[in-house]
């Protein structure tokens, strides 16, 4: 139990690269980008196919991450200059990117059990440092440590570029784009130019992501991308729900916890009797659901609550000034 625990903060740390990319397309630019699905099994296939080739492992990430950045342009694309719907361009980049993930690996799905990947050469060079006996009495084996440490510090570091990028001319004009796009046109603002630009970041991120995730999980799946958006969403929400958004800094610290969350989560509802791994959507459907709906719900209660008060408040308020005056009346009959 504890071992499996662990290991969805481990998950959910990868992970939080692609639900940053997600957060960045809908909340940042409001744009529902469904290209995500598409895109993680890109540079899944990209890092695997490249590994099974004998290329560097660093460099076959690298390099899915730049497979990432194209596909989200091209969607930008397809809506700015080809003025397609949003949800619409992100479906039609995504059903492209099945056919052309298939045509990268060659078939539909690539192990990498007996290669060298990021996650082989991670846990070589923790070993390389002498940790194995500083944690040799925790009941967690090293690498699972060493995954989780680095992968953390990553899904961190990435986090504090996007904040500092959101905070330049160009990533302020890409937040201003999401929420007001006529008056950044006023301002003679390239909003269409801003649009791709931050797509194609959002879906290198959500590429980079699936890079690292087919090399944790050991294999590359053409169908490993299908309902990568609702798992970036629920992380998302979940996220904002618990951490609050007060502040950019604290919006993508709270999309991290949220995807950590969210990975728990789905461990400990598995962990229950009656719920199988094939239940696996209905468990992230429910997730989301309940993110969405809890905290309207409280909402709802607390303004409940806050009117009451402030009735109570009122007519207590009022009784107070009725009885002043009714002392005040009969003070003015006895001296009349």
């Amino acid at each position: 139990m504890s071992l499996a625990v662990f290991s969805s903060f481990e998950a959910g740390a990868i992970y939080a690269l692609m639900a940053l990319g997600v957060y960045l397309s809908f909340r940042i630019l409001d744009f529902p980008d469904l290209t995500v699905d598409g895109s993680f099994v890109t540079g899944a296939s990209i890092a695997a196919i490249m590994i099974v080739n004998g290329f560097d492992p660093f460099l076959a990430t690298a390099l899915a991450l730049l497979a990432g950045f194209t596909a989200g342009a091209l969607t930008g694309l397809l809506h700015t200059k080809g003025n397609i719907n949003p949800l619409l361009a992100g479906i039609l980049m995504m059903i492209a990117l099945y056919s052309i993930n298939l045509r990268i690996m060659g078939k539909s799905n690539v192990p990498l059990l007996n290669e060298e990947t990021v996650m082989t050469k991670l846990t070589n060079w923790w070993q390389g440092l002498g940790l194995d006996s500083m944690l040799s009495s925790l009941p967690f084996v090293p690498k699972t440590w060493a995954i989780l440490t680095v992968m953390t510090l990553l899904a961190l570091a990435v986090k504090k570029l996007l904040d500092l990028f959101l905070k330049t001319d160009i990533g302020l004009a890409l937040r201003a784009t999401g929420d007001n796009e006529p008056m950044i046109r006023s301002f003679s603002g390239n909003t269409d130019t801003l649009k791709i630009v931050g797509l194609g970041i959002s879906n290198a991120l959500v590429a980079f992501s699936g890079a690292l995730v087919a090399q944790y999980n050991g294999f590359s799946d053409a169908g490993m991308g299908i309902g990568i958006i609702i798992i970036g969403l629920a992380s998302v929400i979940i996220g904002e729900a618990v951490f609050g958004v007060k502040s950019i800094a604290r919006a993508t610290l709270a999309v991290i916890g949220g995807s950590i969350l969210y990975k728990l989560i789905v461990t400990l509802a598995l962990r229950v009797e009656f719920l199988e791994t094939s239940d696996m959507k209905l468990i992230t459907a429910l997730i989301v659901i309940g993110a969405l709906v809890i905290p309207k719900i409280i909402s709802q209660r607390r303004l409940k609550a806050g009117k009451k008060k402030r009735l109570s408040m009122l007519k207590q308020n009022m009784g107070q000034s009725m009885a002043k005056s009714g002392e005040q009346l009969v003070a003015a009959k006895s001296d009349f």
